[in-house]
């Protein structure tokens, strides 16, 4: 996950994990952004506040902020609207904007439908925090879901939110992780990253209750190294 500051009109400037994969950061400087390559996730959150506040910049969350978590929303109603019976919707949490907008979106749009997250048990801020009853600082070990990798920002408002609407969070394994990725793309000829492939990780795993459920599961990302895929498939 990258944080990016927009300064100086239309210049961006991107924080990133320098561990991430290498096809995400060529990416993002192809793209003529001012890449800056920090230690970890809540490094680069970090320093990309600091940018913000001294350069008189705007600094963008991946996931704290409302148009942000809107946006993710649509997905949710995109998928009631290909699938209106949907019983299960199964999505990653990172940060949480993500989920934070599924839920709210299906909230308005189904009686019916409830949504549930996975995190991995390298990165779990909101399955310690909602064990807590508040956001927590964890220790986060290397994943190959990089995407969902980092602590909470302590003011982000998609914490209250996933706690009040997702169903369930599940947390799977990175051995769990590896056989999803290797199973989607055997099996639907997919290529999913790491951050992208939680929920069929945490189905096939039956780490959530969707027996006899119809279930959609949304693979949000598939950014990840040749190299990596290669000894993983």
């Amino acid at each position: 996950m990258a944080w990016a500051v927009r300064a100086g009109g239309m210049q961006l400037t991107v924080y990133a994990p320098e561990h991430a994969p290498r096809t995400k950061l060529e990416a993002i400087a192809a793209s003529g952004a001012i890449l800056v390559a920090c230690p970890d996730y809540d490094a680069a959150e970090r320093h990309a506040k600091e940018h913000a506040a001294r350069e008189g910049a705007l600094f963008i969350s991946p996931y704290n902020h409302p148009d942000v978590i809107a946006g993710a929303g649509t997905i949710g109603l995109e998928i009631l609207d290909e699938w209106p019976d949907v019983d299960v919707i199964v999505v990653p949490i990172g940060g949480g904007g993500l989920i934070s907008g599924i839920a709210l979106a299906i909230r308005g749009a189904s009686v019916n439908t409830r949504v549930a997250g996975v995190e991995v048990e390298a990165s779990c801020p909101f399955t310690r925090g909602i064990e807590a009853g508040r956001i927590v600082e964890i220790d986060v070990r290397p994943t190959l879901a990089d995407g969902l990798a980092g602590n909470l920002d302590p003011d982000t408002i998609t914490f209250e939110i996933v706690r009040r609407e997702v169903s369930q969070i599940a947390v799977v394994s990175e051995a769990q992780l590896r056989e999803a990725i290797a199973g989607v793309v055997a099996n639907e000829q997919l290529i999913a990253e790491g951050a992208g492939a939680v929920g069929v990780a945490a189905v096939m795993a039956g780490k959530l209750d969707v027996k006899g459920k119809r279930v959609a599961i949304v693979l949000s990302g598939g950014n990840i190294d040749q190299g990596t895929l290669s000894k993983i498939v």
